[in-house]
């Protein structure tokens, strides 16, 4: 993940300068449900579009989660929450895009607004980059002050 480093974070290790947004972020969300990440506020979308004339995998990071936008398909990726420099970064590989949302807290949307579920479309026996994490669920925390 590429970021500018600031001044004051001379002290802290590159996993503590990745997780910072999701300490700061963690306890007025309370969790990852659509709902929960759309009330911390801030909202920043990014339109991913496949302009191509095959199947594209969104992958969703660090969430793990999985998208297939068929020709011509389109979405809203929302990021919410605090981050530092920007919102997104995105890594466009064959067939697939990856968007690393820095707050760790982002929500996938139609054109209505409404929820698009994780493994939209996913094809049959799909052996995408995540293909290990294709159960979709949203991370759990063992007690709600995680990250205070």
């Amino acid at each position: 993940m590429w970021r500018r480093k600031k001044q004051d974070e001379s002290d802290l290790t590159p996993a503590e300068r990745i997780t910072a947004p999701l300490r700061k972020n963690m306890p007025n969300a309370g969790d990852f449900s659509y709902e929960a990440i759309r009330k911390l506020g801030n909202p920043i979308p990014m339109l991913v579009q496949n302009n191509g004339d095959k199947l594209l995998e969104l992958c969703l990071e660090p969430s793990a989660q999985d998208y297939w936008l068929r020709p011509g398909e389109a979405v809203m990726v929302t990021s919410y929450g605090h981050w530092d420099d920007h919102p997104f970064e995105t890594i466009y590989e064959p067939d697939r895009i990856m968007v690393w949302v820095i707050s760790w807290f982002a929500t996938v949307s139609d054109s209505s607004g409404d929820e698009v579920p994780c493994g939209h479309q996913r094809p049959e026996g799909s052996t995408g980059a995540l293909a290990s994490s294709h159960g979709c669920e949203r991370p759990k925390w063992p007690d709600a002050g995680h990250g205070q």
